[in-house]
């Protein structure tokens, strides 16, 4: 018999070793990332148990009578181990349904993990949703590069690694954000009047947390003036850029390209995949040509963020 319990705090550390050994799970969905930003969300994640044994989780949230699977991430989705079957799975979701519709919960607001992040196949979520006719809503596009069989950069994209080594420029891991975060914020501000969704005080406490997984990369003129970097997530099989940005002297000297080649070439040539983000806005309605052109001059090729919705 398939039970469903709100999370609370007593549940912590059975919900992280959970995470540990799911097959799709992410560090993104332990305990301490997803509640760093806890007071933006009204976190209602799921635990589910079959009998006394959990079986699943549910990171999720609620606002106006509608359930997200988390709106705090870049993906929520259903977490379950390599020993969850298809059946068990469609059972899940039908309670966890009926769970919502005893909340008063209109519609369920789901966002699929991308296969590249499983460690074992994991589209049994795929096939609920078909079953339940949940509508697909959102598809964004994303360009990761398959590190074992890369595409060569563009002509372009190899111009401005040259570029960069001609104005002598240097790269080096940091451990503070403060100066990439100016850099950042400066150019959201000036090219989208908005900001990043980490402030520097949060950012540098996730990477205290998570050390293991969250690095970040700096590039400097030759007078030892920041001009780009990019902060790296980092899971089992993928190094996923989280952010990215340049001055105008960066972009003017290649300095993007230069940081890319050696990341995507040395620092994780390990990896499964490299996965530079999506290129999408309005759930993937609209497509950035400019970000895609750069992203593809890499290699990167598409990999889809898909986000369904359930009426309850």
């Amino acid at each position: 018999m398939i039970s469903i319990k709100p999370y609370s705090i007593e549940y912590k550390k059975a919900w992280d070793d959970f995470v540990v050994n799911s097959k799709n799970a992410t560090f993104l969905h332990f305990r301490d990332y997803m509640d760093y930003h806890k007071n933006r969300f009204l976190d209602h994640s799921l635990i589910i148990f079959k009998g006394e044994k959990l079986i699943a989780l549910f990171p999720a949230n609620i606002k106006d009578e509608v359930m997200y699977s988390h709106q705090g991430l870049t993906f929520g989705g259903l977490l379950f181990s390599e020993r969850s079957t298809t059946t068990e799975v469609l059972e899940i979701f039908e309670q966890i349904c009926l769970y919502a519709k005893t909340l008063n919960v209109k519609k369920i607001i789901y966002k699929c993990i991308p296969y590249i992040y499983y460690k074992y196949p994991a589209q049994e979520d795929l096939y609920a949703l078909f079953r339940l006719k949940a509508k697909r809503i959102g598809c964004n596009n994303s360009s990761v590069i398959l590190q074992n069989n890369p595409i060569a950069f563009s002509e372009l994209r190899g111009r401005g690694v040259k570029k960069a080594k001609k104005n002598e420029l240097y790269i080096a891991k940091q451990d503070s954000f403060d100066l990439f975060w100016k850099v950042l914020y400066d150019n959201l501000h000036e090219k989208y009047d908005t900001k990043p969704v980490h402030s520097v005080e949060e950012i540098t406490s996730l990477k205290n947390k998570f050390p293991e997984n969250i690095e970040h990369y700096l590039v400097f003129t030759k007078d030892n003036e920041p001009v780009a970097g990019t902060v790296m997530y980092l899971t089992e099989r993928v190094a996923h850029v989280q952010y990215i940005s340049s001055t105008i002297d960066g972009r003017n000297c290649g300095a993007l390209d230069f940081l890319f080649d050696h990341l995507v070439n040395n620092v994780y040539k390990d990896k499964t995949y490299f996965d530079f983000g999506i290129s999408t806005e309005q759930m993937g309605n609209y497509l950035n040509e400019g970000l895609i052109f750069q992203k593809e001059g890499f290699g990167g090729r598409g990999v889809v963020y898909e986000t369904y919705e359930i009426i309850i």
